[in-house]
């Protein structure tokens, strides 16, 4: 059951400057503590708070571990002219995807497309950061990332499967498609932080240990995700999985670890995609796409707009920006502990 419910307002900018006091303290530098903590506060401000600030105590577990050097640089080598082996060399996934991002941009720019792999790099959180920043400089982004076994096949027990996200930026001026999704009903951190506020599952998300349908998230901890769309998403899923493996050389299903646990290296992959959109002869920030995007928005029925992939993301946002976002009580002030442990050590010394 949760361990509490209540819930403080916080700004962005506290937030950010308690995440990286917290991870400061567990012995990360400035700046890859100020890009890690800005990417979860980010999902925060997007309303996926199960992708937030609950997932650094983790972070800080695996780097006591040993099992997360948050102060690795990239290893990024050309295995040929538009595709890229990225070695995160067990850092944070942020610092790793945005550096893989720099380096595919500008390759990008001379061939139309280039691809990075990346492997022993720690979660990347929310796919449509990356993908945006990708969208903002004239380039389609694709993001595929796998995830621990969470998801049971259909038909099948057991969780056998990924979420395996699904991360996509077809950009126009005025913000495009931007498509962020798991291929599970639900990511395994939307099922957690339901579990720690105490809530019901809606139906269809999850299954108990015995395959059964549930919606007590306590018992769907134990049990398994089910694939969104029934057997279409599990064959989506299943495939998404397949492409990450095979191009990272990681692990598969039950076999991916280092996400969730404090006790396991990492063994997951992620996969990155620029398509230069001018290379194609095409004009980066189609306005007909946008008009096409109008014409579904204003589709809806009594007068009620309809979204498109994105919209409601970049709307959360802007609200939440200017008026703050709720967090769990007892998660804040854990938070605020491991910043204290920053704040207290002598000058030059990280606990």
């Amino acid at each position: 059951m949760a361990s509490g419910t209540e819930v403080r307002h916080i700004d962005a900018g506290t937030a950010i400057e308690i995440a990286s006091a917290a991870l400061m303290g567990a012995g990360a530098g400035p700046e890859a503590a100020g890009l890690q903590a800005a990417h979860l506060v980010e999902a925060e401000l997007r309303g996926h708070p199960s992708h937030g600030l609950r997932r650094l105590p983790t972070l800080v577990g695996r780097m006591r571990a040993g099992l997360l050097d948050p102060n690795a640089t990239p290893t990024l080598t050309w295995g040929s002219v538009s595709a890229l082996v990225v070695d995160g060399n067990r850092g944070f996934g942020p610092v790793t995807a945005y550096a893989a991002i720099e380096a595919i941009q500008e390759r990008a720019r001379e061939t139309g497309v280039a691809i990075a792999a990346l492997r022993r790099t720690h979660h990347l959180g929310m796919l449509s950061p990356y993908v945006e920043r990708l969208g903002e400089h004239g380039f389609i982004g694709i993001v595929l990332s796998s995830t621990e076994g969470l998801v049971h096949p259909w038909g099948g027990v057991g969780p056998l499967l990924g979420t395996n996200p699904l991360g996509v930026a077809v950009p126009t001026a005025d913000g495009g498609v931007t498509l962020d999704m798991s291929t599970g009903a639900v990511s395994a951190g939307k099922i957690l932080d339901f579990a720690e506020r105490g809530l019901p599952l809606p139906d269809g998300w999850a299954v108990d240990e015995d395959g059964r349908a549930t919606v007590d998230a306590d018992a769907a901890t134990r049990g398994a995700i089910s694939p969104f769309g029934g057997a279409k998403g599990y064959a989506l899923g299943l495939t998404l999985g397949a492409i990450v493996g095979v191009l990272t050389g990681t692990a598969y299903g039950p076999d991916v670890k280092g996400t969730l646990d404090e006790t396991h290296p990492v063994t997951k992959g992620d996969i990155i995609c620029a398509i230069d959109v001018a290379a194609f002869g095409q004009r980066p920030g189609s306005t007909e796409l946008a008009s096409y995007l109008e014409l579904i928005r204003a589709s809806g029925t009594d007068g009620r707009r309809v979204t498109v992939p994105g919209d409601r993301s970049r709307a959360a946002r802007a609200h939440a920006v200017a008026d703050g976002f709720d967090v769990l009580d007892d998660l804040w002030l854990g938070l605020e502990g491991l910043a204290d442990e920053h704040r207290e050590a002598p000058t030059g010394v990280r606990a």
